[in-house]
């Protein structure tokens, strides 16, 4: 019982940290994205 509340356990610390680095690369493209879009307009 105590290694299948370990594996829960760490299943569900190792899911989390996937969603922070998940979210963390999704707001560094969509920076990158506003930056060539400022450059775009800023060219014309």
């Amino acid at each position: 019982m105590n290694r299948l509340i370990a594996l829960l356990l760490i299943a569900g610390m190792t899911a989390l940290a996937g969603c922070n680095t998940m979210a963390g690369v999704g707001q560094d493209i969509s920076k990158g994205g506003n930056a060539i879009t400022n450059s775009a307009d800023q060219a014309k």
